[in-house]
């Protein structure tokens, strides 16, 4: 086991390092986060967020960097971090930011994480570098790693918005960006995130990046100039953590380019206090699920968004009845990217049943605070109360494999028409190369059977058996990439039945068209299940984990009545897309005349057809399109592989 200080130190066998300082968000001298006090009221070291997150599944292979943040400034000459897994004993080097505020470590140069693998990462024995207090409990997450392909990161998110003409907003704000994918903090600086005025006058400010929300905040020194429009500009210098440059909004794929948008600033907006509007779970609540997150929607001023860096395990804390439950450590605290309004407490273990908990969110100057300068709090801390009753919720749905695949074929192939089609993720099949046709690749640049009006975009790899899709290939088509298609099908298998066995919770029309449904799990009243005549919502109520599974014996058909009318599923109130599952019995039909939006994983006996041939309308799913036997077709169709 080595130990490390504070220079980069090569890191060999288990990994063995000494932690430095790591700090995410406000420093506090409020009771400490774990409910233990040694009279200077410092508080205890612990993880609040790390990278890739707790049980991550399909984290690249091609990975070259892992991350952890603690509460507060750690002690370098003490503590150790180890990752394990079986067979593999990877090395590295350790750095730090110039603050000793984030760890990155960084694979050697050549090595790989094995692929389809599960990894424990553990830190232990970080001592408070102020009091010298330890780490009450060593902090292990997981992550499972998936393919051997990365996709370029991109900005899917910005405030002020990315629209044209550039918004009005007011000067007083800072500027965020979010990512798709987990970024290398240290690529994440003031000479990747710029913003210039049109002037010629650039505001001076600093950046940072906030590793569990996957955001960018540059927050000016002072407000910015009325009437002057600005222009914020992430460059390619922004990498992932497997090394990939940012797919910007300045070129087309497969190359980098630089992400640019622009806003105009106004005067400076209203100052007023932060309100709490809604818990989940909801205060005095009962029968709360063990496996269930804690979360907070917030009324923001203005409708500015929570800065996403005051929103951790400082700042939203969770208490038990007794000193055995007193220590709540969280897995991760985080702010909802969609909305930057729910604050989210996941705690790293199920909490005990018939126990009653208390969540705090810090109010005042070193409390949660939104993107205003200065920042809008709340006058007051705000705490609740919450009892754990039995299991109530249906649990997640491991993918394994299948978890990077946004088409999967089965046994028949899978067929692009049209050339608005992007996937966002792996597609295969276990049958040959042959079968897969309309589609090239943007990380070997392999084509298969493409024509001039038929041409597909994958972000990813394409998985499929021999032969290799044209005789120049020699990653694609091979003995390597149909072991990793079966493995991927009987993952998918194995999900299937799982979705299948479930005990229904809920009941549901077998027209779900102007539903709006909680969690739980749907068994279609006929076998089949279709949205018609308006669209499903989704409400997770506050619960970021809340799952929603929908089980059919035969078929699920969206839009309509009739070919044309396309509908969607929306979600509410935390619900994400990674948390919904179709488990069909025999075919989907996903908006036969175009457009909407779909939002889960459907996984299919007999195959998943979106859209018709000759329809140029976009459909959207954000999810996977898994076919267990039959063929998945697509005509113009954006397919978003959730992330973890």
């Amino acid at each position: 086991m080595t130990t490390f200080n504070r220079k980069t130190t090569l890191m060999a066998g288990s990994m063995a390092l000494a932690l430095v300082a790591l700090a995410a968000g406000c420093a506090s001298s409020r009771a400490p986060i774990l409910g233990i006090e040694d009279g200077s009221a410092g508080l205890i070291p612990l993880v609040t967020s790390v990278t890739p997150v707790d049980l991550a599944t399909a984290v690249p292979v091609s990975t070259t960097a892992l991350t952890a943040v603690f509460n507060e400034p750690i002690n370098p000459a003490s503590g150790t971090f180890t990752l394990t897994a079986a067979g593999q004993t990877p090395t590295g080097t350790l750095a730090f930011d110039a603050s000793d505020q984030t760890a990155t470590f960084t694979l050697t140069a050549g090595t790989t994480l094995a692929a389809l693998t599960s990894y424990t990462a553990t830190v232990t024995g970080a001592n408070s570098l102020s009091t010298g207090l330890p780490m009450a409990a060593p902090f292990a997450w997981t992550f499972t790693t998936g393919n051997v392909v990365t996709t370029r990161p991109s900005v899917t998110l910005t405030a002020p918005v990315t629209s044209n003409p550039g918004p009005t907003v007011a000067g007083n704000t800072a500027i965020i960006a979010v990512f798709s994918q987990d970024m290398a903090p240290a690529s994440i600086n003031g000479a990747s995130f710029t913003v210039t005025g049109s002037t010629g006058i650039n505001p001076a400010g600093s950046v940072t990046y906030v590793v569990g929300s996957r955001t960018a905040v540059f927050t000016p020194q002072a407000a910015l100039v009325t009437g002057t429009t600005y222009t914020a500009t992430i460059t390619t210098a922004a990498t992932s953590l497997a090394g990939s440059a940012l797919a910007g909004n300045q070129g087309t794929l497969p190359a980098a380019s630089n992400y640019v948008w622009k806003f105009t600033a106004a005067a400076p907006g209203a100052v007023a206090p932060l309100v709490v509007l809604s818990t989940n779970p909801s205060a005095n609540a009962i029968n709360v699920s063990p496996s269930a997150s804690v979360n907070a929607t917030f009324t923001v001023p203005s409708l500015q968004r929570l800065n996403p860096a005051t929103v951790n395990a400082t700042t939203f804390t969770l208490t038990g009845p007794s000193p055995s439950l007193n220590s709540i450590q969280a897995a991760s605290v985080v702010l909802d990217s969609a909305t930057g309004k729910v604050a989210t407490f996941t705690p790293l273990v199920a909490l005990t049943t018939g126990a009653t908990y208390t969540a705090t969110i810090k109010g005042g100057a070193a409390g949660v605070m939104d993107l205003a300068l200065p920042g809008n709090d709340m006058t007051n801390d705000f705490s609740w109360n919450f009892t754990v009753g039995a299991q109530t919720l249906p649990p997640s749905v491991n993918l394994g494999s299948a978890a990077t695949f946004g088409d999967f074929g089965g046994t028949s192939g899978t067929t692009n028409t049209g050339l608005k089609t992007v996937i966002n993720g792996d597609i295969g099949s276990t049958s040959v190369s042959t079968k897969v046709t309309g589609f090239h690749d943007s990380g070997v640049g392999d084509t298969y059977t493409e024509t001039p009006l038929n041409s597909g975009l994958v972000n990813g790899k394409i998985f499929t058996a021999a032969p290799p899709p044209t005789a120049a290939s020699t990653d694609e088509g091979n003995a390597n990439t149909a072991a990793i298609a079966l493995k991927a099908s009987l993952d998918a298998t194995t999900a299937f039945n799982t979705l299948a066995g479930m005990p229904s919770t809920g009941t549901a029309a077998a027209n779900l068209g102007g539903l709006t449904l909680a969690a739980g799990v749907y068994k279609a009243p006929s076998g089949s299940f279709m949205i018609q005549g308006s669209n499903l919502t989704l409400d997770a109520k506050g619960d970021a984990n809340a799952v929603f599974v929908f089980q059919m014996a035969t078929t699920l058909t969206v839009g309509g009545p009739g070919a044309a009318f396309p509908q969607s599923v929306i979600l509410i109130n935390g619900a994400q897309a990674k948390n919904v599952f179709w488990q069909v019995g025999s075919a989907a039909t996903i908006n036969a005349a175009g457009g909407g939006n779909m939002v889960g994983t459907i996984i299919a006996s007999a195959g998943v057809a979106i859209s018709t041939y000759g329809n140029t309308i976009l459909v959207t799913l954000d999810g996977r399109a898994i076919s267990l036997i039959g063929s998945v077709t697509l005509v113009d169709t954006i397919v978003n592989v959730p992330a973890n």
